[in-house]
């Protein structure tokens, strides 16, 4: 039996061979329930374009594909890094699909799963829903997931309820009292299929409360945004309070330096004047000394390629769900 051609889609789609080549290439210029159908029908035809068919057949290279949102963030780009160097010396290039919103989330769905442009996926913080998973996985598309637990691929995740528990302990064998933290809206982090600033804030909540003591809610601040600015106006927030905060607990090493640019303008000092601990250990903690909880970010990337190049090439079959333990680093801020 022949392979399926673009005409035998258009035909079992009942639309033009233009309107299939759209949703090969620009499917968000395509009607949804238009797009619908030429996806329906290149599923059931198990049609692969020919410039994809042609790379395979060669087989002189692969490609990864990495989906994920806040490209130009230290966090993310620290992964990536991992991605790239476990890729560096295999059959297998790196394509890099920036994410900025649900829209565009479901636009790279559509036409990875239409025109099988790449062997892997590595999706980072990203709620890929199950349909979409099964849509790619029925192209032969292997997918590992970071951040984000799924039953139906691997998935590497980071426990980020015990980070919370790590700040809170360390605080108090530093002796500090009056705790604070600043975090993303629970929202957000829901909406990015991940939940961490929760699961963050109630480790910290659990760990201060094994110590028989309480982070107060008006010491709670979910800034309305992921960025240095936000941090920054919360931090004013706390240190304005009638009896502000002597320790704090930031969501990010971002969260953090924007805590620390608030203290250097009002010529306060960490720890002195108030201690702060970040998460992430991106590398530039190190370069402001910022006590923080490291979650391997770099390693997490690395693992992450390893699973799926051993899918790949057949050598892991099973599902693997793999959760790095997070680690406390002890620097010049508390």
């Amino acid at each position: 039996m022949k392979d399926p051609t673009i005409y035998d889609v258009a035909e079992s789609a009942n639309v033009s061979i233009t309107t299939v080549s759209r949703v090969l290439n620009t499917p968000h210029q395509v009607r949804e329930k238009t797009r619908q159908k030429v996806l329906a029908a290149i599923e059931a035809l198990k049609f692969v374009p020919k410039a994809e068919a042609t790379d395979r057949a060669r087989k002189r290279f692969g490609k990864i594909g990495v989906l994920t949102p806040h490209l130009t963030m230290p966090s993310f780009v620290e992964r990536l890094r991992g991605i790239a160097d476990t890729l560096h010396a295999t059959k297998y290039e790196l394509i890099v699909y920036s994410v900025e919103n649900n829209e565009q989330l479901q636009h790279y769905v559509d036409m990875l799963s239409a025109s099988k442009r790449v062997d892997g996926l590595i999706v980072m913080t990203l709620p890929v829903d199950e349909t979409a998973l099964k849509r790619l996985q029925a192209q032969k598309i292997e997918i590992v997931c970071i951040e984000v637990p799924n039953p139906l691929c691997s998935t590497i995740t980071v426990n980020n309820f015990w980070g919370g528990v790590l700040a809170a302990q360390h605080f108090v064998d530093k002796g500090y009292r009056r705790f604070a933290y600043i975090g993303e809206p629970f929202q957000i982090s829901a909406d990015l299929g991940t939940g961490n600033s929760e699961k963050r804030l109630k480790g910290f909540q659990a760990g201060l409360q094994d110590n028989g003591m309480r982070l107060h809610d008006e010491y709670i601040c979910l800034a309305v945004s992921h960025s240095i600015d936000a941090a920054i106006e919360q931090t004013q927030y706390l240190l304005d309070l009638p009896k502000p905060p002597d320790a704090l607990f930031t969501y990010s090493d971002l969260c953090a330096i924007g805590a620390l640019k608030v203290l250097r303008q009002r010529k306060m000092h960490a720890p002195e004047d108030l201690a702060i601990v970040g998460f992430d250990n991106i590398d530039a903690a190190d370069f402001v000394e910022l006590t923080t909880v490291d979650q391997s970010l770099e390693q997490s990337g690395k693992l992450a390629t390893e699973v799926l190049l051993s899918r790949l090439e057949g050598k892991i079959i099973v599902v693997q769900n793999i959760e790095l333990q997070a680690q406390l680093v002890e620097r010049g801020t508390t």
